[in-house]
């Protein structure tokens, strides 16, 4: 598992590192939580071998309750709101847009669109998602 830690902290670095001047670069990196309530204890090791959800410039990666594989969504714009960002991502094909309902989005009204809430903890939140009813954490933060 730490292996696996930090193979995937190598290849975000550089990611992060580039992006930082966005807007929304807060996002960036790997979140634990979101599928079940996050644990604030988690060694951030442990975090990182095996989050959630992960945020890059272009792309948000993240794992839906019965398939841990993860399902990639390109970012298509970025709108930066006081209580986060509103993510929208490139539609995808129709044909697997209705092959796969359930890992197309995050559980949202639409799955084209992704609301991130900040929380006042520094957790975030995707509201009215039903995929990701609890809270996320930073893996990094910690």
């Amino acid at each position: 598992m730490p292996r696996l830690a930090a193979v995937i902290a190598a290849l975000l670095a550089p990611c992060l590192a580039q992006a930082q001047g966005e807007p929304h670069a807060w996002l960036f990196g790997a979140w634990s939580g979101g599928l079940a309530p996050p644990d604030w204890q988690q060694p951030p090791l442990a975090c990182l071998a095996q989050p959630q959800v992960i945020f890059t410039r272009d792309i948000v990666l993240h794992q839906t309750l019965l398939d841990p594989t993860y399902q990639q969504r390109i970012v298509e714009t970025v709108r930066v709101t006081p209580e986060g960002a509103e993510i929208r991502f490139r539609p995808l094909p129709p044909r697997a847009a209705t092959t796969l309902p359930g890992h197309a989005g995050f559980g949202c009204g639409d799955a084209n669109l992704l609301r991130v809430k900040r929380e006042p903890d520094g957790s975030i939140t995707f509201p009215g998602c039903v995929y990701f009813p609890s809270p996320l954490i930073p893996c990094a933060a910690r």
